[in-house]
């Protein structure tokens, strides 16, 4: 590995750590970590997915929206790499679209329409607990090396971490409140995507990155500002200036 990706992983990890404050936002943490590592994986897209007090797997953070909508596909057919990975703990990887398809018939063939090759999903554990799983989808066919599911895992670990704070780990009932607050931002943050999308004529993706961008340049919460703009009191337009100005 060159120097410039030894930094790079070295600053991500500063900055996962950095994110690990008390009454941190659990929703802006996963995204970045997505974020993060779709940029490790190069062409692979990624999402996340954490149980909630059923055991069933809530969808809280995607690099992309179609990788989000095959997520979601994913749970609501209680199906695929991320289901499994949860229920043994242990890491899915390499496995094909068309090798998978006797195992998930289901899945398999949305994933292949939605124009995905490769699948992979990692644990989200910690000790003998584990809380949920990341999925990476790959449009291409190629295996995942094991220096790429080695640091994916580390950072999978690291979110484990951050959600699973002491004052949660202590008490199952934080734990979930936690993660259903999360899971009601995460749709507040998909009802603002929606909107600037119809608004700006743009994509819910190009969306998303209005609303992390200005949330950041202003050291505000993702939650707060998606509200504010499903609410009213921040305009799109707002957050148009603001890209204009970070960008010149």
């Amino acid at each position: 590995m060159d120097d410039g990706r030894e930094e790079w992983l070295a600053d991500t990890f500063v900055e996962l750590a950095d994110t690990l404050v008390a009454d941190f936002d659990v929703v802006e943490f996963l995204g970045m970590l997505v974020a993060r590592c779709a940029i490790l994986l190069d062409g692979s897209e990624v999402g996340l997915a954490v149980a909630n007090r059923q055991g069933r797997l809530q969808v809280l953070a995607s690099s992309s929206e179609r990788m989000r909508i095959l997520e979601l596909l994913e749970v609501q057919n209680n199906e695929g790499p991320c289901r499994d990975c949860y229920l043994t703990g242990g890491q899915i990887l390499n496995k094909s679209v068309d090798a998978a398809e006797s195992e998930w018939p289901h899945f398999a063939p949305m994933a292949r329409e939605a124009g995905f090759q490769m699948l992979h999903a990692v644990p989200m554990r910690l000790r003998g607990q584990t809380i949920g799983a990341i999925n990476i989808f790959d449009p291409t066919l190629r295996n995942l090396s094991v220096h790429s599911a080695n640091m994916t895992q580390a950072f999978a670990d690291v979110a484990t971490i951050g959600i699973l704070q002491e004052r949660s780990s202590k008490d199952q009932m934080i734990l979930t409140a936690q993660l259903a607050k999360a899971l009601d931002t995460r749709v507040a943050i998909e009802q603002a995507k929606g909107v600037l999308a119809e608004r700006l004529k743009i994509s819910m993706d190009e969306g998303f990155g209005l609303l992390r961008g200005y949330a950041r340049s202003n050291n505000l919460r993702l939650s707060d500002v998606a509200q504010a703009v499903t609410g009213g009191e921040l305009p799109s337009t707002a957050l148009v200036d603001d890209l204009t100005k970070r960008l010149n």
